[in-house]
């Protein structure tokens, strides 16, 4: 099935947007189409401040409404305890605020960005939709990430090339409780390492230390900066370590 298809089927729905390279390609895809799609964002304190303004600006550019709703996650023991299914309790959480938020502006289907290559058995949150009866036109439709970014790039979208980016709680350990002051660190930052032109990266928690993840490609630079990295990092961390073992993206 062409995603054209779909909308034609189904040209009604509410999606769960992020301003990623998925769900940005499907909200063209759907305006294109000529289907009435509304996309909502759910901003907590797991997404940094770029995606939401990488979501509103897709939103205004493509003359889309965007509708956020702010959620407080960390009020949600399931959540902040960490557990390994963490995903599960958190996009149940996120996927159900929508679901009433959409319903009551009249749309009854939900819709989300999941690909054809997402592996169900590596994301917990996936049973969640799944449960809630969310559709994934792109993987019912057997569109890869690759071909996504294909796509996105013909049709001249600025996500085309966007990093993937996975939330802030996954830079903290399983079982290491979340709290405001990790994200917050996490999130500033990875800001200064964004500014200096630096991509592809994590910085996660290890104790109260800082643990780099850099693709290979970006090792010289990093080299080239180190000491301001150091400096600025160990403003908000113990120590700076770097993690030899992370290699480039294919």
């Amino acid at each position: 099935m062409e995603l054209e298809a779909f909308f034609r089927q189904h040209p009604k729905a509410a999606l769960a947007f992020s301003g990623g390279v998925d769900s940005a390609y499907l909200l063209y895809a759907a305006v294109k189409s000529g289907a009435q799609v509304r996309p909502y964002y759910v901003k907590t304190a797991f997404q940094p401040q770029f995606e939401y303004e990488d979501a509103q600006r897709l939103a205004r550019e493509l003359g889309v409404e965007l509708v956020t709703i702010r959620l407080d996650v960390l009020n949600d023991a399931a959540i902040t305890a960490n557990p390994a299914n963490r995903c599960y309790y958190c996009k149940r959480r996120i996927f159900t605020a929508i679901q009433e938020a959409a319903r009551a502006d009249g749309f009854d289907l939900l819709l989300d960005g999941t690909n054809a290559s997402d592996q169900a058995a590596d994301r917990p949150g996936m049973k969640a939709i799944q449960e809630l009866c969310v559709l994934s036109p792109l993987r019912l439709c057997g569109l890869t990430k690759g071909e996504i970014r294909h796509r996105s790039r013909q049709a001249g979208l600025f996500t085309h090339d966007k990093p993937a980016y996975a939330c802030l709680a996954t830079r903290i350990p399983t079982g290491t409780p979340i709290t405001a002051g990790d994200l917050e660190r996490t999130e500033r930052c990875e800001a200064y390492l964004m500014g200096l032109g630096f991509s592809g990266f994590r910085i996660r928690l290890l104790g109260d230390r800082a643990k780099l993840e850099l693709p290979a490609s970006q090792l010289e630079k990093l080299m080239e900066h180190r000491e301001a990295v150091v400096s600025e990092l160990k403003k908000h961390y113990s120590g700076v370590l770097l993690d030899l073992e992370v290699r480039d993206e294919q």
